[in-house]
Order: structure tokens, then sequence, then C-alpha cells
């Protein structure tokens, strides 16, 4: 296997892993917040979120969330490129989605375009340097595992209070 295959099956595995949730997940535990301003549901959003937006930059494409009009499916009110990075925490709590199936939707979409834009590079590509603002300097292999390796840890936080159950927010 090659560093591009790699990549790709370690792009896949946030959405894996989210997909263990999916069953167990209803509104009122989506948008629940267990001593923290980040609920399941920002959490799912803003790893959809932040893998889209950093993929874009890479790609030079437009986001999934413009381009395939999460934007308005969601209704949330954001600005375009908002990702939930340095967010407030009243403006966390104010990400409430209750449909379960568009966060898994968007998730997979930005998977999807992931995976693609892996697919169309070459192994000499890993090597670029993506951002000099660091050092050493990010080349673009790091900045992918970087990005997948942040969605993995934001479910996991939301496999973490999925599995604390509806007991675990009363009172």
């Amino acid at each position: 296997m090659d560093a591009i295959e790699i990549l790709k099956d370690l792009a896949r595995r946030p959405l894996e892993a989210a997909e263990g949730l999916r069953e167990s997940l209803t509104p009122e535990l989506l948008n629940a917040h267990p001593e923290h301003d980040n609920s399941i549901a920002w959490l799912l959003w803003h790893t959809a979120r932040e893998i889209d937006e950093q993929v874009a930059a890479l790609s030079g494409r437009e986001p999934v969330w413009t381009a395939r009009g999460f934007d308005a499916r969601f209704g949330l009110d954001l600005e375009p490129h908002e990702l939930g990075y340095g967010q407030s925490g009243r403006r966390a709590r104010s990400i409430v989605v209750d449909d379960v199936g568009l966060l898994y939707e968007h998730l997979d979409a930005v998977v999807e375009a992931q995976v693609e834009y892996l697919g169309s590079l070459e192994p000499a590509d890993l090597d670029d340097v993506v951002d000099e603002n660091w050092d050493p300097p990010v080349t673009r292999a790091a900045r992918l595992v970087s990005v997948s390796e942040d969605a993995l840890q934001h479910v996991g936080q939301a496999a973490y209070v999925a599995g604390m159950g509806a007991a675990a927010f009363e009172g």
C-alpha cells in the first residue's frame, strides 16, 4: 500500500467511527450539553466543516458546505467559512441540529471529497510545503494527517458523550 492509499484509508475512518453512533442519536442527545458548550451535534458538524475547509484550501475547490448547499440545508446563522474553531461557548451552543441524517450526509460528502482529492495526488505532491507559518513548515502529507486526526478526536468525543446516555444529562 502506498502513502496515498494509506491517507485514503485514514480519511474514511472518521465517518466509519461516527457510523457506530448513528442509531443512538436522538435530537435530545444530539443537542445536549454535558457541562460543556460542544454538543454531539456541534462535534459532528465541526468534524465535517474542519475536513471540508482544510481540504478545500488544499485542493483549490469550493467547500462542500456551500457547493452542495449544506449551508442552506442546515439553516444555521453562520459565515460561509465558519467551522467552529475559536467559537465562543454561546456561539457553539447556537449550533442546534435535530436531523441526524443531515449530519451524516454532510460528513459523508466531505469525506468523499477528501478521498477524491487524495486520488488526484501523486506521491511526490505529499512533500509540498503548504504552510510556512510553522517550524518546521507543514507539508501536504502532514496537513492531511492532521485533518483526519482532528476529525477522529472529535468523533471520539461525540462517542464518549453518546456513551454517557440520557442519564448523564439529568439534574
